[in-house]
C-alpha cells in the first residue's frame, strides 16, 4: 500500500468510488497508485508534461505490479487523455490560473458525466472563476495541512448552468461558511493578501475599481465571520 501525505489524500478522498482516474501532473504517481491498490478505483491514465516525472512514475507502478491498470502518458495537460478513458480528472500541484488554461483546452470535460478534482497550488479563485463562467457547480471543497501549508481541493461537475457570485465568493468558495481549523487558516491567510493589496494600493493612489472590488471582498468576508 501506497500511504498518500495530506495533500494528496484529501484530493483521492474525492475520487469516486469505481471511476476511472486521468492524473494530470502525476509526477510519482502515488495518487492514481494508492487509488488502484486500495480497490477504490480500476484503473488510471498518469500523465506528466516532463520525462523525468514520467520515469518517477513508471518506477512506483513497477514497484508495485500495476502495469496493466495504469497508463502512463507523456501529456501537456489533458491533450494526450482521450474523452472515453476517464470518469474523474485531477489536476493537481500547479497553479491555478495554469489549471484553467488546461481545462480551457479540452473542451470535452464540459460534461455530466465528469468529476473535476482540482488542487491549486495558487490563485485557487481562477479556478473558481473557470468553473463558474464555464457551467460547472462546485460538489464539494476541501482544505488541509500538509508541512506548514494549508491547501485546497474543488470538486465539481458540469451543469451547464451559470450563476452570479461576488468577487468574495470566488475568492474563498465554501470556506466562507466554514469555521474548523484549516478553513479559517486559508481564509485568514487569503484575508491578509487581500487586506494588503488594498491598503498599498490606498496608499498610493491605485485603481479606483481594484480598490472598490477589495473593499467588498473584505466587508463580505467580516460579515460572515461575525
Amino acid at each position: 500500500m501506497i500511504r498518500l501525505k495530506p495533500r494528496l489524500q484529501t484530493a483521492a478522498d474525492m475520487v469516486r468510488i469505481g471511476s476511472r482516474v486521468a492524473d494530470i501532473g502525476t509526477d510519482h504517481a502515488y495518487l492514481p497508485a494508492s487509488l488502484i491498490l486500495s480497490g477504490k478505483i480500476p484503473s488510471a491514465v498518469a500523465a506528466d508534461l516532463r520525462k523525468g516525472p514520467l520515469e518517477n512514475a513508471e518506477e512506483t507502478v513497477r514497484n508495485n505490479h500495476i502495469e496493466d491498470r495504469v497508463q502512463l502518458r507523456l501529456s501537456d495537460g489533458l491533450k494526450c487523455v482521450s474523452p472515453d478513458e476517464a470518469d474523474d480528472i485531477v489536476i493537481a500541484g500547479m497553479g491555478g490560473i495554469l489549471i484553467s488554461e488546461i481545462l480551457t483546452a479540452a473542451e470535452w470535460v464540459r460534461n455530466p458525466r465528469y468529476k473535476l478534482i482540482l488542487q491549486p497550488q495558487s490563485h485557487d479563485e481562477d479556478v473558481r472563476k473557470y468553473l463558474f463562467s464555464n457551467g460547472f457547480s462546485v460538489t464539494d471543497e476541501e482544505v488541509c495541512f500538509e508541512d506548514g501549508k494549508v491547501y485546497i481541493c474543488i470538486g465539481a461537475v458540469y451543469t451547464g448552468e451559470t450563476f452570479p457570485h461576488s468577487e468574495a465568493e470566488i475568492m474563498f468558495g465554501t470556506m466562507l461558511g466554514r469555521n474548523d481549523e484549516a478553513a479559517c487558516a486559508f481564509t485568514k491567510k487569503k484575508m491578509k493578501r487581500i487586506k494588503s493589496r488594498f491598503t498599498a494600493l490606498k496608499e498610493h493612489g491605485g485603481d479606483g475599481n481594484e480598490i472598490q472590488t477589495l473593499e467588498k471582498i473584505i466587508k463580505e468576508v467580516e460579515s460572515w465571520q461575525r
